[in-house]
């Protein structure tokens, strides 16, 4: 597990796959969340501008970062 240390009260989730390098672009951190490939505390979240925050977990295509 990976842990990436918030600088401020949130990122959105969006920002974070890019931070994580996890996608090449913002269109496309956008179209894997619209299609339920990514994982918030567990669920999938449709939500592009979800507000992720230090205790919550990340899952994306095995890959897994803890907020701290």
């Amino acid at each position: 597990m990976q842990k990436f240390v918030l600088n401020g009260e949130f990122i959105h989730l969006i920002q974070l796959l890019k931070a994580m390098n996890w996608v090449e672009h913002g269109a496309m951190a956008q179209h894997v969340v619209e299609e339920g490939m990514v994982q918030y505390n567990g669920t999938v979240d449709y939500r592009k501008r979800l507000k992720v925050k230090r205790g919550d977990q990340v899952e994306f295509e095995g890959q897994i970062v803890e907020i701290v």
